[in-house]
């Protein structure tokens, strides 16, 4: 078996420096050079997965093809590399000690006191460990979630030190993430932060092979010198990453800076062939010279914080450069949206999604926004509760049936539309309960979703408990509303859409999640290019 290469990445001076996009940006030079990559994150909080999660705190929940729900970055690396993720690539505190722990009850430490060190860190070098050992990769790249110095870090960091020292330096290397600031007053970069940065991480034992710094401004050679002596890092190593127009410009920034390079060095190995980037920098061209622009109204709950919308709005970019188009997303939340100032609101959008979410903050807005996009034959796209609001729209407003509701909302309702799914009826725990992961759906010949998708079978990621009502499905299909997608295996409703309407489509699945730089997901291509025949009529 191939000996695994590991690489970790850590931050320090500040969070939200964009480490998981340097190890994106990272993980895809070294797969262009013809390397095997994959990369997980290690988050610090106690929570088991983010499932739980409200998107203000963390963003949004990103879902695998497995049924992990997984921190946000997952989706970069999806997105960059073009490869799924799995289980293993993302790894919390809760799921750290909740192993240990089951162990423990088990009985398997015979009778020893369970300690952070040797076995929270055991545990933790054998989850980095996991991937690398498939045998399946050349490199595996583990980012270390929140900041050097953090409390909840150290055990993390700790496992780092053991690695790196296990493994060997050929094996193992240590990328450290930093901010170097600049003072307006003095007109001059600070380097002192990351001097403290790096000495608090060479206090845990890890001394950085490698120093990547963000700045405003670019580094002069003696700042690059002074950063080199003070920090112990070759002076080749330390990396300038400048703030950069779009997250998609920053495996060119890397290559520029030759970060691939000095990686390769370190672990002593062979530079295979000269990164090619063609098929990105097509993408990245066609991003940033756009032939024309559209604005879609993104109605949501989570609206002030676009993380907790990641996915979907780097599936429009993705969308929006394959046709060519630059895509404006309008921020409009659904708590602000009522039937009288809908048409005000929505005025001059090309086209309306509704996106998913929990709960019944903001749901009367959602609907009116789909009554409008559907009666002025506006694109409009449903992505699992949005799906579930078109049907309850449709439902009041077309079969007449007032009270028409979802169960999460209303269980007492007369017109339950949408219901509790049979298998989530005696479940108590939230937590990793619901309908997640991959599924397939069976399209229906001649309809517009078979069309746009060109196959039958499709396979997509859920995220939902609730469920589309099978008997109300014969009078709505009479109406105009048709479900032309379904699981073959539950008859579950995945897709529905009006004939009637130019683009009227509903999936209570995530098309979002499989959306990536190199294969734009279709269900978006279509709806963008619907948006754009839209503006242009």
């Amino acid at each position: 078996m191939k000996k695994t290469k590991y690489v970790f990445v850590t931050g320090g001076v500040t969070s939200s420096l964009g480490k998981g996009i340097i190890a994106a940006s990272l993980a895809k030079l070294l797969q262009v050079r013809g390397y095997s990559v994959t990369i997980q994150k290690l988050d610090p909080y106690i929570n088991i997965d983010p499932g739980t999660l409200n998107p203000y705190e963390h963003g949004e929940c990103f879902v695998t093809d497995d049924g992990a729900e997984t921190d946000l970055d997952l989706g970069h690396y999806e997105r960059f590399l073009n490869i799924p993720t799995s289980q293993a690539n993302n790894v919390t505190t809760g799921r750290i000690y909740q192993a240990v722990i089951d162990k423990e009850r088990r009985g398997e430490f015979l009778g020893k006191t369970v300690q952070i060190i040797p076995h929270i860190t055991d545990e933790i070098k054998d989850r980095i460990q996991i991937l690398g050992n498939t045998g399946d990769y050349d490199i595996v790249i583990t980012e270390i979630g929140g900041t050097v110095g953090d409390i909840e870090s150290l055990p993390y960091i700790e496992s780092v030190r053991q690695l790196l020292w296990e493994l060997g330096h050929e094996n193992a290397i240590s990328i450290h993430l930093t901010l170097i600031p600049y003072l307006a007053a003095a007109g001059e970069l600070k380097t002192k932060p990351t001097q403290h940065s790096v000495k608090m991480l060479m206090q845990s034992g890890v001394s950085p092979d490698i120093l990547v710094c963000r700045s405003e401004h670019k580094l002069t050679e003696s700042i690059k010198h002074k950063l080199a002596l003070f920090c112990n890092v070759q002076q080749e190593a330390i990396i300038e990453s400048l703030d950069a127009e779009t997250i998609y410009d920053v495996p060119n920034l890397m290559l520029e800076e030759k970060l691939d390079e000095v990686v390769l060095k370190k672990m002593h190995l062979p530079f295979n062939k000269n990164p090619e980037l063609k098929s990105w920098n097509s993408f990245l061209s066609k991003h940033k010279n756009p032939k024309n622009t559209v604005e879609i109204g993104l109605i949501g709950k989570y609206v002030e914080l676009h993380d907790a919308y990641k996915s979907i709005s780097e599936a429009f970019i993705h969308a929006g450069a394959a046709n060519e188009v630059e895509v404006n997303i309008r921020w409009i939340h659904s708590e602000g949206l009522t039937s009288k100032n809908v048409p005000k609101k929505l005025k001059g959008l090309n086209g309306v999604l509704v996106a998913p979410g929990f709960g019944d903050r903001g749901i009367e807005g959602k609907i009116d926004a789909i009554k409008y996009a559907r009666e002025n034959k506006i694109p409009f796209l449903g992505i699992c509760l949005g799906m579930q609001m078109a049907v309850i729209e449709f439902s009041r407003n077309v079969l007449g049936l007032k009270d028409a509701f979802s169960i999460e909302m209303n269980k007492d309702t007369a017109h339950p539309v949408i219901n509790l799914m049979e298998e989530q009826k005696n479940i108590v725990n939230k937590g990793g309960t619901m309908r997640l992961g991959a599924w397939d759906c069976k399209l229906s010949p001649n309809s517009k979703i078979r069309q746009i998708y060109n196959q039958e079978i499709i396979s997509e990621r859920h995220r939902h408990r609730y469920e589309f009502n099978n008997d109300y499905l014969e009078q709505m299909e009479k109406a105009g509303m048709i479900a032309t997608g379904k699981n073959p295996d539950t008859n579950l409703v995945e897709v529905v859409e009006i004939p009637n309407h130019p683009w009227f489509i509903g999936v209570q699945y995530h098309p979002e999640y499989k959306s990536t730089v190199l294969k734009p997901h279709p269900l978006f291509v279509a709806f963008v290019k619907a948006t754009l025949e839209h503006s242009l009529n």
